[in-house]
């Protein structure tokens, strides 16, 4: 027995047409790829009115439904089963079977029940476990626990039959799964269909373009092109690979070849309309893109020229950068022939940049720490020709509202700057320029913002920070 895991889901509503599906509406004994086939359209479909179908000792009916295997009857109003001596009918006269009696008393010597028979108040739902009567097929079959689902799954795709054959029953599953929207299993059941190495390269085609459009509509457009361009090697006049090749490229925003998988279908019928539609809409975003890109690239060559302006007005004022490298040791150049453009960069919390005003002069973005309290103070835009006394007298107009001791004014503040390198710090005199400090021979401007420590003066905390550094005071 070959085992599968999937079935497509079986039908609920009766067939529309019943008798052009199954012939003259009876199922006898035909050649087995026959019953195959017949087996396979039960399944999905059900039992529509007046269809019956029967197998070896098998039947089964419309209205008046009856259902037969081996000494097994069901039938609908007035329902009846029987199994080997066994019988219920509704409204019927009781009758023994082979080996006696099969009746049993009822509790309180109601009504005889038979042993084995549909209850008659669970009787829809017993009968929903036959698979000849199930409305929907559950989506993974265990073999263990439903054999009969089993059975009839691998005579649906017994591995025996001849490649073609089983390549068009999975293709015909993928179809089921597609119109269905489950995409996932169309692509599966292609896929199976595609290991049966059948000779027909017609059929290969259309199993990879059937499962191209089903990986289109995952979002999976490299899987769905790569399949269309199988099928179109298979059979390059498949106008449905070609376009659904167009469709991928679309998404993929490879417009020029979108067009080029266009003007290849429209030599096969150059009325397609989806094609003539599709290449115009190409056409046009391809102009957009190149324009776009155009735009872009002069963008960036400005922007690399005022870059160049920039370091070089820096480096005229003799500031010293500093590049932080990931995992890297610092790095410090005293000329900006070496450093990157690319990581000269400002990581304060506003991506405010160092720049050129329009009368040529720096602005920096400029941090102030104060350590004993762990707060901050950002200026975006510090002119290099300001003092830091005039941007200390703004700042502390008001004394902060973590300053609780009221000690945090500008006469009785404290300016520093760190050199890490030598572990040293510098006073700096607030009546300096931003420009004059960024000049001094030890500072060193680290990713585009320039660092100033505040305290207060003679502080016991800044005593403590100072401990084991030495400090160059004015």
């Amino acid at each position: 027995m070959w085992w599968r895991p999937a079935l497509p889901a079986l039908r609920g509503s009766p067939s529309p047409s019943p008798v052009l599906l199954l012939g003259p509406g009876r199922i006898s004994s035909t050649c087995h790829s026959q019953r195959r086939c017949h087996l396979n359209r039960l399944l999905k479909l059900g039992l529509g009115p007046g269809l019956r179908a029967e197998g070896p000792g098998l039947r089964a009916e419309g209205p008046g439904l009856r259902a037969e295997g081996p000494g097994l009857r069901a039938e609908g109003p007035g329902l009846r089963a029987e199994g080997p001596g066994l019988r219920r009918g509704g409204g019927r006269k009781k009758r023994g079977g082979p080996g006696g009696s099969m009746a049993e008393a009822g509790s309180g010597g109601g009504a005889a029940r038979y042993r084995g028979a549909l209850h008659p108040d669970t009787w829809e739902q017993e009968l929903e476990a036959i698979p000849m009567f199930m409305k929907r097929c559950p989506a993974e079959i265990d073999a263990a626990r439903q054999p009969e689902l089993a059975c009839l799954q691998s005579l649906l795709f017994d591995e025996e039959q001849d490649p073609a054959e089983l390549a068009r029953m999975y293709k015909n599953e993928g179809n089921e799964y597609f119109r269905e929207r489950d995409y996932r299993r169309a692509v599966i059941a292609y896929s199976e269909g595609l290991k049966k190495k059948c000779e027909d390269p017609e059929l290969k085609a259309v199993l990879h373009t059937n499962r191209g459009a089903a990986q289109f509509y995952l979002g999976n457009y490299r899987s769905a092109l790569n399949d269309a361009i199988q099928a179109k090697k298979l059979k390059p006049t498949h106008l449905k690979a070609i376009i659904r090749g167009a469709l991928c490229h679309m998404e993929l925003k490879n417009f020029s070849e979108a067009i080029a998988w266009c003007e290849e279908g429209l030599r096969i019928d150059s009325k397609e309309k989806k094609l003539l539609e599709m290449r115009a809409k190409a056409d046009k975003l391809k102009r957009a893109e190149e324009r776009d890109a155009r735009k872009a690239k002069v963008m960036e060559k400005k922007k690399q020229s005022e870059k160049e302006i920039l370091l070089a007005a820096i480096k005229e004022r003799n500031i010293k950068l500093v590049l932080e490298p990931s995992n890297e040791e610092e790095e410090i150049s005293d000329g900006l022939a070496e450093i990157s453009l690319d990581g000269f960069h400002s990581d304060n919390a506003t991506g405010a940049k160092v720049h050129l005003d329009a009368d040529g002069n720096l602005n920096w973005p400029v941090l102030f720490l104060y350590p004993e309290h762990e707060q901050t103070d950002f200026i975006a835009a510090f002119h290099e020709n300001s003092r830091f006394i005039d941007h200390l007298m703004v700042m502390f107009a008001e004394l902060p509202p973590w300053d609780l001791e009221r000690k945090y004014f500008p006469s009785n503040l404290e300016l520093y700057f760190e050199d890490e390198e030598r572990a040293e710090m510098y006073e700096l005199n607030p009546e300096h320029t931003l420009l004059q400090v960024l000049q001094h021979q030890r500072y060193f401007v680290k990713a585009g913002t320039p660092t100033v420590l505040a305290f207060v003066k003679r502080s016991p905390f800044s005593k403590k920070y100072f401990s084991g550094k030495k400090v160059h005071r004015l």
